[in-house]
């Protein structure tokens, strides 16, 4: 076999390795969220936060020093990570309150809007560049989130806004990400980010704070292992995949809640929820696919 037939070969094998580690995490992030949604009708969401970091810590710091070695571990920007800490836990909360009121099909479609916000805030705050094209799927996936939160109309509900504020506060997070800079990698900042959930949510924990049932450990465990599992698997996916092909699949979270809202509450978001949903995802894997092409066309050595 020649190298010139290998090399495709081997690039086609990491992308399909690339594409299932996100399916998979997404499916666990899912799962994460579903159990957070059924713990949400008892708990408060902090406490619900505060468990969830206290447990995933351990695990994360573990695999950060497993693929990274103890100078992940480092940082030159503990005040950024406190900050994106905190926004993170506002955002994770409004997104655990509109679980309670929205189907979690719903939830999730209108949170992903969040890539929408990170392309019209980095022309806002970074002045970056924005071609027409994407500022056209940027208009199409508000669209989307207007035909699923319609307002003025009997069919809204104000909870709808708490998954689209933290859609906001998850692209401001991602806006923050770029004070940080290129010398502290993914693990860095995801180690940083479980550490400023887990001390943010506890400076208003003593004011909500509920002792656990013993029933529902296994649902507080499940939150943190999942999302941890997940966020280790998505994190594989974009490593050892190409970004523009392996982004999209972020997407089949849609699927996934649309099947757990179904089986654990009998959820069925109506035919407004799906259009505005299609329009949401097809707006964020245009997004998706166009900027990491247009990365890849700028790292690319120029040829005689």
């Amino acid at each position: 076999m020649s190298t010139s037939t290998a090399l495709p070969a081997a690039q086609n094998h990491s992308a399909i390795a690339g594409i299932a580690c996100v399916v998979g995490g997404i499916f666990f992030l899912t799962l994460s969220d579903a159990n957070a949604k059924w713990l949400g009708a008892s708990y408060n969401p902090l406490q619900i936060l505060f468990l969830r970091a206290l447990i995933a810590l351990p695990f994360v710091m573990t695999l950060a020093l497993w693929l990274g070695g103890r100078r992940v571990l480092r940082t030159a920007h503990p005040g950024l990570h406190l900050a994106r800490g905190a926004i993170n836990v506002v955002s994770a909360c409004c997104f655990y309150l509109g679980l309670r009121a929205l189907p979690l099909a719903e939830a999730t479609a209108i949170a992903f809007a969040a890539p929408l916000f990170v392309t019209a805030l980095s022309v806002l705050i970074l002045k970056e560049r924005v071609d027409g094209k994407r500022w056209l799927a940027v208009l199409a996936g508000f669209a989307g989130v207007l035909i699923v939160v319609r307002p003025g109309t009997s069919a809204f509900q104000a909870a709808t806004l708490l998954p689209l504020t933290t859609a906001l506060l998850y692209a401001v997070m991602m806006i923050t990400a770029r004070g940080i800079g290129r010398g502290e990698g993914m693990l860095t900042t995801t180690f940083y980010i479980v550490l400023g959930q887990l001390v943010c949510s506890a400076v208003g924990l003593p004011w909500v704070w509920r002792a656990p049932a013993m029933d529902d450990l296994p649902y507080f465990g499940a939150v943190a292992l999942f999302s941890t599992l997940g966020l280790a698997l998505i994190t594989q996916g974009f490593r050892i995949g190409p970004a523009s092909v392996v982004a999209p699949f972020d997407y089949t979270g849609l699927v996934w809640a649309t099947i757990l809202g179904w089986i654990f509450w009998r959820e069925a978001p109506d035919a407004y929820a799906y259009l505005g949903a299609l329009f949401i995802a097809g707006s964020g894997v245009y997004i998706a696919v166009r900027e990491a092409r247009a990365k890849a066309r700028t790292r690319r050595p120029a040829t005689a």
